[in-house]
């Protein structure tokens, strides 16, 4: 029998020493389903100037089928998060994957737009759980003190996919010649990826065969003390609708969403009409801003942390990082509206998202403010909000440039939106409820 060196054993004690870095893929893998999650969103948009004609769709059709999928998408949030907070993560994250992309790929095989419709809507059910469900692995897998980096993961799929979604789309279109067969493509890699994250995600950490002791003890020590205290004191879901803080991040959340949806859908024409950016210019433009989104939320995520790593506490870290990171963007985008150039504007933009990205931070709040037992509704609460907005707002700043003529009044309601958003950041307490 081989004895192993003193060298070799130290080598494998040290390594059991060191906490695996399974919570990290997770959240990972959840970044790379968000955005999924928005690239499949996007297909359509970028599909309609071909689809329209096959299908002889008017203009007011088109904004039918491109606002369906939201429709389904925000009403079944809070279905959604109850079958959370009863069932486990997990299932219910593989089967609405696997679900979407079926949707995406049958898309494909539409042949009026009353089955591109049905898609749409079924797209918008199947992936309204992934979002609340990022929100109860945040819940299951991290410390309080890792908690921003992993809501900011699962919230960095929205501007990454956003940046990338229109390039993959249009790509595949022109590469295979058809947008059918794009769908195809969309949809079956959507699939696949469901399948890993059903084969790696696990509901709790000692679930996991790739846990080691030592991370399983880094995760159940930190939050073993105010889980203890959250099971003891459980108040009822219509008592906590009555938190000021719960309502608050419910409002909070749906200026984030409106600033981000409403940039989202009408920064391209803006940067086209009122700074006469061309086709090119203004796909480029807009990949760089919500790329400088997706940095700014990844820095922010780590900043809040370390911040409170440190021993900051709860409510000065997320005032400040909240309520500062809204104000920049107001004045960011205050200065667009002023700035007749537009590398300038391109500029003020990508800082004005960078800093609003910060609010993807938003994200570790349900288990903050609610518990375990309650993050799935809250969650699906928050992200209903969210996306209300999202719908919402779209279609006001579409009536304010129709009768203004012009997008100075819309990007002034941007900086209302992001100074409301300061607000309600402020009224929130960000301890952890025990």
């Amino acid at each position: 029998m081989k004895i192993p060196s003193p060298d070799a054993t130290t080598f494998q004690a040290l390594n059991a020493s060191r906490p695996t870095n399974v919570r990290w893929r997770i959240f990972l893998i959840m970044l790379l389903l968000t955005a999924i999650n928005y690239i499949d969103r996007a297909s359509l948009s970028v599909a309609m100037p071909l689809i329209a004609p096959e299908f002889d769709i008017s203009p007011a059709m088109e904004g039918l089928l491109l606002s369906a999928f939201f429709w389904s998408y925000a009403l079944m949030q809070i279905p959604g998060g109850i079958l959370l907070d009863r069932y486990q993560s997990r299932g219910i994250i593989g089967v609405a994957t696997v679900s979407w992309g079926l949707f995406q790929a049958l898309g494909a095989a539409s042949h009026n737009w009353l089955v591109l419709l049905a898609t749409r809507i079924g797209l918008g059910v199947a992936e309204s759980p992934i979002y609340p469900a990022g929100a109860k692995l945040n819940s299951a897998w991290l410390t309080p003190n890792e908690r921003g980096r992993g809501a900011v993961l699962v919230d960095g799929g929205a501007p990454l996919g956003s940046a990338l979604g229109a390039i993959i789309i249009s790509g595949l279109i022109a590469w295979l010649g058809s947008w059918r067969v794009a769908f195809v493509v969309a949809g079956v890699g959507t699939v696949l990826a469901g399948l890993l994250a059903w084969k790696y995600i696990r509901n709790h950490p000692g679930d996991h065969p790739g846990v080691n002791e030592a991370e399983l003890q880094h995760i159940t020590s930190a939050n073993a003390g105010s889980r203890s205290a959250r099971r003891e004191h459980n108040p009822p879901l219509r008592t906590l609708l009555k938190d000021r803080s719960i309502l608050a991040m419910f409002a909070g959340y749906c200026c984030v969403c409106s600033v981000f949806y409403g940039l989202l859908t009408w920064m391209p024409s803006y940067l086209h009409k009122a700074h006469g950016l061309d086709i090119s210019a203004m796909g480029g433009a807009t990949f760089l801003i919500f790329m400088c989104g997706f940095v700014g939320e990844l820095i922010g995520g780590w900043i809040g942390d370390r911040w409170k790593s440190a021993g900051a506490s709860p409510n000065l870290v997320m005032r400040s990082m909240f309520s500062g990171s809204a104000l920049v963007a107001a004045a960011c985008i205050l200065g667009a509206a002023y700035v007749s150039s537009a590398p300038v504007v391109i500029g003020l933009l990508c800082v004005a998202m960078f800093f609003i990205r910060w609010c993807g931070m938003y994200w570790c709040l349900p288990t903050i403010i609610g518990g375990p037992a309650r993050t799935g509704v809250l969650a699906g609460a928050m992200n209903f909000c969210g996306n209300m907005g999202g719908v919402v707002v779209p279609i006001l700043i579409g009536l304010i440039v129709q009768f203004s003529g012009s997008y100075f009044l819309a990007l002034i309601f941007f900086v209302v939106v992001a100074a409301l958003l300061a607000l309600f950041s402020s009224l929130i307490d960000y301890r952890e409820r025990v």
